[in-house]
Order: structure tokens, then C-alpha cells, then sequence
């Protein structure tokens, strides 16, 4: 297009010429497509390269090999993930009242604390003090935890805002989901099966003890490598991930002053009963699975004394997931993320109660009825964000304000108190059942007998409790969530006009 000029007379009578520049068409946006789906499951990949393995062996390495009692290991979970908790929800409030950078929000504000998150998640697994006092083991212990937990509040809550702003469309937010639990899966397969062939080893009498004994170094190691590719894969998803939805500006003055402020934009989200009853069924799920993955390593490696079943576990449960993904879609299109949740959490409820009336000494057979209860989570880990952004969806069209990370990050902090909970009962479990701390310890008959009872017992409580949520409290059906998907896309023309 060519350059416009008009020319005007200067007080001497000479023409100057003023260059008029045209109006530049906006930059066209690229179509939603596998781009954004790999890019976005890659993000889960750095969340669960740090967080998995945390959540797998850092109590092991505290017991293990830092000589720390299970019961203050289990009490610095629950404070610092209660303290994460409520960093979720300032985390959310402040991106979502943060400035949009013109290459977006919510992946902008992940890559600036990529780095600082996966520094702490090598530094948690440090050896430094291990011949200091408890006092001092005990300090190092939780600075590093709390602060790596604030950090990676820093980094997940914008990432998990961003599958409701890179499309509108439910079904882009479905696959989404799926991308995003394939990942974790293949990032927990990764770390679940690695983690115990590098970390075990067997003595001459047949136990599973760490290799290296006491003061070993081989968590420092593995954390070293996982943290490193945590990095790179969150590197990934920024540069393959594109922002679609227009976040809404909660810097930008308005008529409705109160509608930017904290309060408001939190009372919006906890006012919810989709909220409400998201919150209750991840709270219940994040005990059960949490308090199976941290379970389920000391069992294998005491009761079994075969840590590498524990690998065979993971595989499974990727197996699994992978042969679920391709029905998600045409599943939840057809009945209903909620639908799908229900029977979900209803297999696996039913799977560990078996599990815990049955006490099989045989590893195979618990092998096999862990495989059915991971049909059910992973029916239920597919389709969890989608249902997160039903609920952010329900929240604008009822309440008629989108605040994306405040809603991500209220039902973050369930999962976090979750987590808190889950964290804190393994670790007094094992105190509870007389569980010996040290590199090379031996268990006692009752001892692994109990660890085989709460493993299994206590998830398929919370399991069955998890269903009572989405039944009796989550009101979110199919039809709903497919009258808001309209009335929003309708909004969206007439705001667009």
C-alpha cells in the first residue's frame, strides 16, 4: 500500500509535505490447532517433572536418607501446602489484575518463573546438612520446600489459566485436557519408572534400601536432570502456545470500580456452587491419589520388597490413560464431563476397597486391581481442566465476570489442601504403623501389614467421597454446560461488532 501525502503552505509560500501513515491491519491470529495441544502438554511436562518426583520421593529422601522421623515430614507438608494454598489464590488475583504483555498474560508470567521453581527443585534434595542437627536438617528442609511451593504456585497458575484463553470452543478445552493429563502421565511415567531403578538397590538379604546408603547422593543427582528438562519443556510450551481469548483488564479504570476488587473477584469464584463443588470433589481426589502415590513406593519396596514394581505401577497407569485419551472427546461430547466423572471415581472407589478386603500377598494381583482403579482416575484426570473452564465459563455467564487465574487458582487451593493433607497423613501413617527411618532399615510383619491397609483403605474412602461431591453438590450437566457455551459465544459476536 502506498504512502498518502498532502502538502500545506509553510508562512513563506513553500509546500511541505506530510506523510499520512495507513492503517495497519491487525496481525491475523493463528487457528487453534495440534500446536497449541503439544505446546500445552509439554507445560505439564515441567510441572510434573519437578512436582511428580516431589511427590513420589521426597518424603523417601527425608526419611531415608536425611534421618528425619516421618511425623515432622508429614507436618511440613501440611503447613506448606496450606501456605501454598492460599499463595494460589494471590498468585491468580495478581495475574489476573497484572497488564497483558503483547505476547499474552498468563505464558508470559510462567516462563518468568520457570527458572526460579526448578533452581529450588534441585536445591530440596541437597545433602549439605545431613550430619547437622535435626534443628538444622529440619530449617533447611522447609525453606526450601515452602519457598520451591510459592514458586511453583508462580508458574502453575498461569499455565493452567491458559487453556481458557488459547480457544472458547468447549471442544478445544476438552483435547486441551486430554494433551495436558497425557502429559503428566508421560512425565509421571518417566519419574515413576527411572526414580526407583536409580534410586533402590538390593542388599545381600533381598531388602530395598538406597543405593548409596547413608548420605547418598543420588536424589541430587535425578533432581539435577528432572529439574533441567523441567525447564526446557516449559521453554516448549511458550513458544508453541498462542492466547486467543481476550483477557479481561483489571487494571484498566471502569464504571464498576468494586468488580476489580480482590474481594469481589474471590467472593465471585467461593459464591459458586460449581466452584463449590469442584473444590469438595478435588480435595477428596487429591487425598485419595496423592496419598496412593506416596503409599504406594513403600510398599512395593517393604511389603513387596520389590521396589521395581512400583515402575510397573506407573507404567500402567500411562498405559491406561493412553488408551483412554482417544475416547475423551466423543465421550464427554456424547454424556458429560460430570457423567465421565462419576462412573470414573465410582471404578476406582470400588477397585480399592477390593484391594484392601482381598490382602494379597501376590504383586500381581494388586498390580491388577491398581490397573481398574486407574481407569477410573484416569478417565477423571482427563477431563478435570475441562471442567475447570466449565466452571469459569458458568461463573461469567450467571455471574457476568470472567476472571480466569482467580477461578484456576480457588480450585488450586483445594487441590493444594489436598495435597497439605494428603502430605501430612503419610507421614503420620507411617509413625502411626512403626515405621523405621534410615537408608537401610528392615520393617517389622506388623509393620508392612499396616502399610498395606492404609494404602489401599484410605484412598477408596476419598475416592467414594469424591463421588458424593460430583453428585450431590457439582451442578454442571451437559446441557448446562452446552446453554453457557452459547449464551457466551453470543456475548462474544455482539461485544466483537
Amino acid at each position: 500500500m502506498s504512502t498518502m501525502t498532502t502538502t500545506t503552505s509553510d508562512a513563506d509560500g513553500t509546500a511541505a509535505g506530510n506523510a499520512i501513515e495507513p492503517e495497519r491491519e491487525p496481525k491475523p491470529i493463528r487457528p487453534f490447532g495440534l500446536r497449541d495441544k503439544i505446546g500445552y502438554m509439554f507445560g505439564d511436562f515441567g510441572n510434573d517433572f519437578t512436582f511428580m518426583f516431589a511427590s513420589s520421593f521426597l518424603m523417601i529422601f527425608y526419611t531415608k536418607v536425611m534421618g528425619i522421623p516421618g511425623a515432622a515430614v508429614g507436618t511440613l507438608f501440611l503447613v506448606a501446602r496450606i501456605i501454598d494454598a492460599f499463595a494460589d489464590v494471590t498468585v491468580g488475583v495478581l495475574v489476573d489484575r497484572a497488564k497483558t504483555h503483547p505476547n499474552g498474560k498468563y505464558r508470559v508470567v510462567m516462563m518468568k518463573f520457570a527458572a526460579p521453581v526448578t533452581i529450588f527443585s534441585f536445591l530440596m534434595y541437597q545433602t549439605v546438612f545431613i550430619d547437622s542437627s535435626m534443628g538444622v536438617k529440619t530449617a533447611y528442609m522447609y525453606v526450601t520446600y515452602i519457598v520451591w511451593g510459592i514458586l511453583y504456585s508462580c508458574v502453575n497458575i498461569p499455565y493452567g489459566s491458559m487453556a481458557s484463553v488459547l480457544s472458547p470452543e468447549p471442544k478445544d478445552r476438552t483435547s486441551l485436557s486430554t494433551f495436558r493429563s497425557i502429559g503428566g502421565s508421560f512425565a509421571g511415567m518417566f519419574i515413576g519408572v527411572v526414580g526407583p531403578l536409580v534410586i533402590y538397590e538390593s542388599d545381600a538379604a533381598g531388602n530395598q534400601i538406597i543405593r548409596g546408603g547413608e548420605g547418598s547422593h543420588i536424589f541430587a543427582i535425578a533432581a539435577g536432570l528432572f529439574s533441567a528438562l523441567a525447564f526446557v519443556w516449559y521453554l516448549i510450551c511458550y513458544l508453541s502456545v498462542t492466547e486467543r481469548v481476550k483477557a479481561e483488564n483489571h487494571v484498566k479504570a471502569d464504571r464498576d470500580a468494586d468488580r476489580r476488587g480482590i474481594a469481589h473477584m474471590l467472593g465471585a469464584a467461593f459464591s459458586s456452587r460449581a466452584m463449590v463443588g469442584l473444590i469438595g470433589a478435588a480435595l477428596s481426589l487429591m487425598l485419595a491419589q496423592l496419598f496412593l502415590g506416596q503409599m504406594i513406593n513403600f510398599l512395593f519396596a517393604d511389603f513387596y520388597r520389590h521396589a521395581a514394581y512400583a515402575s510397573v505401577a506407573t507404567t500402567i497407569g500411562t498405559v491406561v490413560m493412553l488408551c483412554l485419551a482417544p475416547t475423551v472427546m466423543p465421550l464427554a461430547k456424547k454424556f458429560g464431563h460430570r457423567t465421565m466423572a462419576v462412573v470414573g471415581m465410582t471404578i476406582s472407589a470400588i477397585a480399592m476397597f477390593t484391594l484392601y478386603l482381598l490382602h494379597t500377598d501376590n504383586p500381581f494381583m494388586f498390580l491388577a486391581g491398581y490397573g481398574v482403579a486407574q481407569i477410573g482416575l484416569g478417565t477423571f484426570n482427563l477431563i478435570i481442566w475441562a471442567m475447570v473452564t466449565d466452571v469459569i465459563d458458568d461463573i461469567e455467564a450467571t455471574k457476568g465476570i470472567r476472571e480466569d487465574a482467580t477461578c484456576y487458582s480457588v480450585y488450586s487451593f483445594s487441590r493444594k489442601l489436598g495435597q497439605a493433607f494428603a502430605g501430612w497423613l503419610s507421614g503420620v501413617s507411617l509413625t502411626w504403623i512403626g515405621y523405621q527411618a534410615g537408608a537401610t532399615a528392615v520393617q517389622s510383619e506388623g509393620t508392612i501389614n499396616g502399610l498395606y491397609m492404609y494404602t489401599t483403605l484410605i484412598p477408596a474412602v476419598f475416592l467414594a467421597l469424591t463421588v458424593v461431591f460430583l453428585i450431590v453438590v457439582y451442578p454442571l450437566t451437559k446441557k448446562r454446560v452446552d446453554d453457557n457455551a452459547a449464551t457466551l459465544q453470543a456475548k462474544r459476536m455482539v461485544t466483537d461488532r
